[in-house]
């Protein structure tokens, strides 16, 4: 079987942990920032981890196991 290809846009917008957690960026943080609270902006600047069966589908697009 051939080996698979990185999936170059799930590259640039998910990260896998040293512990094999996916990590993944809040979306709404672009554009019309002005009418959400500061408190809503500083919670959607970090990353948060995926759960669930999309696991398995990022890890696969990323090539890892």
């Amino acid at each position: 079987m051939p080996k698979l290809k990185t999936h170059s846009g799930t590259k640039d917008r998910v990260k896998l942990s040293k512990n094999g957690k996916v990590r993944i960026g809040h979306p709404n943080k672009n554009h019309f920032l002005q009418k959400k609270s500061g408190s809503r902006k500083r919670r959607l600047g970090g990353l948060s981890t995926v759960s669930g069966a999309n696991i398995k589908n990022l890890k696969l697009r990323l090539g890892a196991k």
